[in-house]
């Protein structure tokens, strides 16, 4: 009796991603962005900005995310922002959902063969800073991973990128700067900081708090480090920023909460959305 080999999981993997890319080439037609938007919670309101868009649910893309908490849609929209060709996700899955870095991978994966070249991610975040209130945003300059994983652990899929890579500049320097500088022409004042990654899905203890302020960190929250480090991996630029929602407990007498969360990130989006469209558009006269 013959048993049929099984295919190797980057394969079924690498797979999904070629199927997914033809997919989204069928629907965007010429349209070849070079950057590509990953909203967080609550910063879907950039992709109304999207003009001749075109939505794809993430359910019609084999392999792509299939997110569970409220705020993240699951939506691939594609267009031009004042003129410039983007991308925008409209949800991540995060590594509480129970899912691993596979889908996430086949997403990020899937945007470097179409030619995206650079990634934005954005997320919700608690600040660590008094001086940084919820409802301002924060450049991520840097991150800390307190997670205890890493979405690169396990086999490494060497037609994507190496096995070891460097972080020295894992959060682009060069497009912080513009970033910061683009806030500043449309009148927000952004402050850049260390975000420091906590897996979730509880909020983080006070103690855990005082820790993460130890060791270096400006923000917490529990996403947006694998997606960094993804995109590093297969050689894409990143750069990205987060919505203030809350203080760290213990810094406030806020009652946490994720409808607290989107509630404030809401707030936030408002200024996110002015401070990206401004980004795109120096981002673009850069290149």
């Amino acid at each position: 009796m013959f048993c049929r080999k099984k295919k190797p999981h980057h394969k079924i993997m690498n797979d999904d991603i070629a199927k997914s890319a033809a997919i989204i080439r069928s629907r965007i037609g010429v349209l070849k962005p070079g950057i590509a938007i990953v909203l967080g919670s609550g910063l879907g309101g950039l992709a109304d900005e999207v003009q001749n868009a075109v939505v794809i649910p993430y359910t019609d893309l084999p392999g792509f995310p299939r997110p569970s908490v409220p705020g993240h849609e699951g939506k691939f929209v594609a267009g031009t922002i004042e003129g410039v060709p983007v991308i925008t996700l409209k949800g991540r899955v995060h590594f509480y959902e129970g899912v691993g870095a596979d889908q996430l991978k086949v997403m990020i994966r899937t945007l470097k063969t179409l030619g995206v070249n650079t990634m934005f991610l954005s997320n919700a975040a608690g600040s660590l800073r008094p001086d940084v209130k919820p409802g301002e945003l924060m450049a991520i300059a840097d991150h800390i991973n307190l997670s205890g994983t890493n979405p690169m652990m396990g086999e490494n899929d060497d037609t994507w990128g190496p096995r070891f890579f460097g972080l020295g500049n894992a959060w682009d320097k060069n497009l912080c700067t513009i970033l910061t500088r683009s806030a500043a022409k449309v009148g927000i004042t952004l402050k850049s900081g260390v975000y420091v990654w906590l897996l979730g899905p509880t909020f983080e203890t006070a103690a855990e708090i005082r820790m993460a302020k130890m060791v270096g960190g400006d923000s917490v929250g529990m996403s947006t480090v694998p997606d960094c480090l993804i995109a590093r991996h297969c050689g894409m630029r990143v750069v990205g920023c987060s919505a203030i929602t809350n203080m760290g407990e213990g810094m406030s007498d806020e009652v946490l909460s994720h409808e607290h969360t989107l509630s404030q990130a809401a707030i936030a989006g408002k200024s996110f959305v002015k401070v990206v469209v401004q980004f795109l558009k120096d981002y673009q006269a850069g290149h």
